[in-house]
């Protein structure tokens, strides 16, 4: 069970962001990831718990930030409740889309798991639900995502795979390149992985 933090900040101009202390395991429905997110002086800010199918699927997502909270699941596409930060009103919404989005990390594994690419596989689109900081507003939005290289590491602890994928925003061609091994972001614009207690997780292949 991988244990570590992240650092987010903005890809822009690379102010700091958060802190987000996570784990994440393989269990016998797919893959489930738990975190909380602090701000750089320590103070509480949100959270994230996402649990995917062996499909990799949305079984069950929570986000909690500045108050608000939503919570979500693939059905007919994506459904979701948002809940506004007095906790009188709530909207629900369902859009034909494949699966969730956000800053979090857990968001690129869980893309990952969904398309399951090979480096000589063309690149997949995918419509996908982003949910915004601070307020958690749902935005929809189409990716391309392609599997450039996998390359096989050395460790102390043995091999380690790294996937390079390129990811390409379809409404505005801009690409960003994300890293990821096992259940692990490496890399990402706005990510940097700053600890990391246990190894990656690594997923039996779907057959």
């Amino acid at each position: 069970m991988p244990r570590g933090r992240y650092s987010l900040h903005d890809p822009h101009d690379h102010t700091p962001l958060s802190h987000e202390h996570f784990h994440c395991a393989p269990g016998p429905s797919g893959w489930r990831y738990v975190s909380q997110l602090t701000t750089p002086t320590g103070d509480h800010t949100g959270s994230v718990d996402l649990t995917l199918d062996e499909l990799g699927r949305p079984l069950r997502l929570e986000l909690h930030a500045s108050a608000w909270q939503v919570r979500g699941a693939a059905l007919d596409g994506v459904t979701w409740v948002r809940t506004d930060p007095t906790g009188t009103h709530a909207t629900e919404g369902n859009v034909p889309a494949h699966a969730f989005s956000g800053t979090s990390p857990a968001f690129l594994i869980a893309t990952t798991r969904l398309l399951r690419l090979t480096p000589s596989a063309p690149a997949t689109r995918v419509r996908l639900v982003t949910f915004t900081d601070p307020v958690l507003a749902p935005r929809t939005e189409d990716q391309s995502w392609a599997l450039l290289k996998r390359e096989a590491h050395a460790t102390d602890n043995g091999p380690l795979t790294v996937d390079e994928y390129q990811v390409t925003a379809l409404d505005t061609g801009e690409r960003h390149t994300v890293h990821i091994t096992g259940d692990v972001v490496l890399a990402a614009p706005g990510i940097e992985l700053e600890d990391l207690d246990t190894p990656p997780s690594s997923f039996p292949d779907r057959t």
